[in-house]
């Protein structure tokens, strides 16, 4: 438990970060979380150039000074993000306080059934009035649904079969093929349409396909692509 410890500014009273747990060096994951954290983080970073945000995996949220951090497998935060001195100790982790609003998209990849998604984390994240809760169970760890999605209606969390996160822009998708040399099916991003957001090495697998496509069409005209 953290003790509630408050320094004061000219206006009001914030919690002091240096004596809260921002990280505690604790490996908590397997290969395959590891690797859908990855994908999901990566995709972002690699899609949303143009747009403000935050996405991290394992990274602590302090909702509450009275609380310790909930660490959420993977989250997303639009319209903020890391500070440039990322390592003094009040911007080591999110800190709602600080950025102002807790992060839109929250989520939890089971692995097990002793994580209480379903239970203490729901009631955490709907305190924290995350504006979605993402439960990604491929195991089936926690009943047939492989994927359950909660959005905050009000003070409460609905669970919903929409798929399409209007508030921030992006929808979830089950996806079969190759991540990192692995072959699996993968909770991915995507668009409105159902296209998957590219991670940055599916980018340039499709920009040296274009290109090639683009050479072959120069060779049938008769033209050295080289030469172009």
């Amino acid at each position: 438990m953290v003790e509630q410890i408050l320094i004061n500014t000219d206006d009001f009273y914030v919690p002091d970060a240096n004596l809260l747990v921002t990280e505690d060096d604790t490996p908590v994951d397997n290969f395959a979380s590891a690797k859908q954290q990855r994908l999901l983080v990566g995709s972002l970073f690699s899609s949303l150039q143009n747009q403000t945000f935050l996405a991290e995996a394992n990274v602590g949220v302090y909702y509450t000074d009275l609380q310790p951090p909930i660490v959420p497998d993977v989250f997303l935060s639009l319209d903020v993000k890391i500070p440039e001195q990322w390592w003094e100790k009040h911007n080591r982790c999110y800190m709602v306080w600080r950025f102002g609003k807790p992060p839109e998209v929250v989520m939890e990849i089971v692995s097990n059934k002793e994580g209480d998604e379903l239970g203490k984390k729901l009631e955490i994240y709907e305190q924290m009035r995350a504006s979605y809760y993402i439960v990604y169970d491929p195991n089936q760890q926690l009943g047939e649904q492989v994927i359950r999605i909660y959005e905050l209606r009000g003070r409460r969390y609905f669970e919903t079969s929409e798929t399409w996160l209007e508030q921030v822009g992006l929808g979830l998708t089950l996806w079969s093929g190759a991540f990192e040399g692995r072959q699996d099916n993968w909770l991915r991003w995507c668009y409105q349409d159902g296209t998957i957001l590219p991670t940055g090495d599916e980018r340039a697998e499709q920009a040296e396909q274009r290109a090639q496509l683009l050479a072959e069409r120069l060779r049938a005209m008769g033209i050295d692509p080289d030469t172009v």
